[in-house]
């Protein structure tokens, strides 16, 4: 099977654009083996009537692409038409997407002409002030959010992957790597399924071999699952666990906060040796929600059937009389922490939407303002005619 070249676990964590994206001679194989299905090619039959060729997105890197093609793998970038019309960074191609390319002549490089409408996505909002979506994993079946049992658990921060998780579409999982360190596996496996519930939890250790031939039968042929989790969770290294080879860079995680030093550095798509396929993800320091307002109700079924119950339809679970999440909270069924988590994730998908909203105008005032400048430009060249 065709795919990305072994990476050698000592290679240096700012790895050049030319060694993330190096062309390893790659045969000739069926894209079933990347995903694709009747539905894909139902469609992408608009673009092959233009002479475009499919290909998935194996790698981004630095706005350059590495592409998995029925004829090999090539280097692609985005036409200029595709830049110009692209209404942000989410509608540029992203790691796990089908794309039509056009290829270049005796060149194993293209130009990706047009993206196919996505099944799914993992979006967060990306880093800084800008409210924008950033893409991190495209037609994904299964999320795999991965948390060590070391320094890196917490359950809250597992409940805002859950939020993420839900809202892209795909099947949430949560795997507890590193269970040979922890002395109290069993107690964190019960507390995250309550902060997950209806959601598989098990725990993985590639140390001891726990739990990894259950995320190996999960990875089904033709699927596409994507871990996600902070740097030095494991995630690579349980991808290497799976290959049975060191194709991706790892490293020692600092003793005093269990925390990585963000060995991938880039989105990675990589084919199993059963079938299916893993993409790696760089670990998150932050992951800033990109969700519909009320998106965390979906992840707190908890608190959701309970609220079923309270006298007012449009309560807020605070202060109000007749609350029945606050009746269980006195009763002790319901878990202060937990009720909290949900507060503040709702507050912060209400603040994203307002957020979104304000941008929205903005764009909107913006786009009358180009249409309008445009027309008045024609109408003067008309007049000098």
């Amino acid at each position: 099977m065709s795919g990305p070249p072994p990476t050698s676990p000592d290679a240096p964590a700012d790895a050049s654009a030319d060694d993330a994206l190096a062309l390893a001679d790659s045969p000739a194989v069926d894209l079933g083996l990347y995903g694709w299905d009747a539905g894909w090619a139902a469609a992408f039959r608009p673009f092959a009537v233009e002479g475009l060729t499919p290909a998935r997105v194996a790698i981004e890197y630095n706005h350059l692409l590495r592409l998995y093609t029925a004829k090999g793998d090539v280097r692609g970038q985005h036409s200029g038409k595709l830049l110009h019309e692209a209404a942000g960074r989410h509608a540029m191609a992203a790691v796990g997407d089908w794309v039509a390319i056009r290829t270049n002549p005796g060149e194993r490089s293209a130009t990706i002409e047009a993206i196919l409408p996505r099944r799914t996505h993992f979006s967060r909002k990306a880093a800084g002030e800008l409210t924008e979506q950033q893409v991190v994993a495209a037609n994904i079946d299964v999320v795999y959010i991965v948390m060590g049992l070391d320094r890196d658990y917490n359950p809250r921060r597992l409940e805002r992957y859950l939020v993420m998780a839900k809202e892209s579409g795909a099947t949430p999982q949560v795997l507890l790597s590193k269970a040979d360190l922890s002395d109290h596996v069993e107690a964190q496996l019960e507390e995250c399924r309550a902060a997950a519930p209806g959601v598989d939890v098990y725990a993985v250790s590639v140390r001891d071999g726990r739990g990894v031939e259950r995320v190996r039968a999960a990875v089904h042929a033709g699927q596409t699952g994507t871990l996600l989790g902070s740097s030095g969770a494991g995630k690579s290294t349980l991808i290497n666990q799976l290959l049975g080879h060191e194709m991706l860079a790892t490293a020692e995680v600092r003793a005093h906060d269990s925390r990585g030093r963000h060995t991938t550095r880039h989105r990675q798509l990589v084919p199993m040796p059963g079938g299916g396929l893993l993409i790696d993800t760089p670990g998150m320091r932050e992951l800033q929600l990109w969700t519909e307002p009320d998106a965390p109700q979906a992840s707190f079924e908890d608190i959701e059937a309970l609220a079923a119950g309270c006298h007012f339809t449009n309560c807020q679970h605070r202060s109000e009389p007749r609350c029945a999440v606050q009746e269980a909270l006195r009763e002790g069924t319901l878990d202060a922490v937990r009720l909290e988590s949900f507060h503040k994730l709702q507050e912060e998908a209400q603040a994203l939407g307002a957020k979104q909203d304000v941008r929205a105008r903005l764009q909107e005032r913006s786009h009358t303002k180009t249409i309008a400048k445009s027309l008045r430009q024609l109408n003067r060249a008309r007049g000098r005619e």
